[in-house]
């Protein structure tokens, strides 16, 4: 089990809380709900398997895969994503455990897990080689690590790059999440302690906006990098209103007949040693 924790306490807690703003529940279940099926399916998860699934917010990949029949702790920094999580499988009949976890440092034993994976989450842990780390470390020999993080080429990998000017400068040491849509950081971050690497590009259909205005006023609504990065900014209504027109026209470049395709990077590997 690891026990240090390399980010100091108090970035942690600044992660945890940007999370808890808004509603990102509501981003999982009304703009990219199928991404956790994606995942899951991805990874072949059976009746049976031990699962966790890492920074999994509200389950978007963790109940599927407890539908499924598998064993499944979703673990998750923040608590309150956890608490709408355990409520939305309540209603859809899921059983499994939901656990407040660090994916840095991780309180479970090497090689728990038949299967480990993650749904646009670990991308945000602040250092990428220690959260790989752990991925590997708790995954059993043979079983299987899988990922679903955005592209910096993507869609929300350019909405990242257009909050970057107005966003508080990141601690040092912290890398972009966005890094983790690399093929090439991923493949360097694993190493040679998988096999069976499998890396695509693919594209996500999100057809709940109409206009770019409304995509933006939902983002700065319920999306917690959005919020922190409006509430940085929030007395200085120039910057406010310059950053309204990068978000509106970014999405409207993107928008076509009320649709946009936002790029993600599927990844799977199997653990080596078995």
């Amino acid at each position: 089990m690891s026990n240090e924790n390399p980010a100091p306490q108090s970035l942690k807690a600044k992660h945890r809380a940007m999370w808890a703003l808004g509603d990102y529940p509501a981003v999982a279940s009304q703009v990219i709900s199928e991404l956790g099926d994606v995942l899951v399916r991805q990874c072949a998860v059976r009746q049976g398997d031990r699962v966790l699934d890492v920074a999994a917010g509200s389950g978007n990949a963790a109940v599927p895969a407890a539908l499924l029949g598998a064993d499944v702790i979703a673990s998750d920094l923040t608590p309150e994503l956890l608490d709408v999580g355990r409520a939305q499988a309540r209603e859809r009949g899921a059983r499994l455990e939901w656990r407040e976890a660090d994916a840095e440092a991780l309180p479970f034993t090497d090689g728990e897990f038949d299967t480990v994976m993650s749904c646009v989450g670990v991308m945000f842990a602040p250092h990428h080689q220690q959260t790989a780390d752990e991925l590997v470390r708790v995954c059993r020999p043979g079983g299987t690590i899988g990922l679903i993080n955005w592209t910096p080429e993507g869609f929300i990998g350019q909405m990242f790059a257009t909050m970057r000017p107005y966003a508080p400068p990141p601690p040092p040491g912290v890398q972009p999440p966005p890094l983790w849509g690399d093929p090439e950081h991923v493949h360097a971050l694993l190493g040679d302690r998988v096999r069976d690497l499998d890396i695509r590009r693919q594209p996500l259909r999100v057809d709940r906006f109409t206009r770019p205005e409304e995509f933006r006023d939902f983002f700065k609504a319920c999306y917690g990098p959005t919020i922190a990065t409006y509430r940085f900014i929030a007395e200085d209504p120039d910057r406010v209103a310059a950053l309204d027109e990068a978000l509106a026209e970014l999405a409207s470049r993107h928008l076509a007949d009320g649709a946009m395709d936002w790029e993600y990077l599927l990844v799977t590997a199997r653990r080596a040693g078995a």
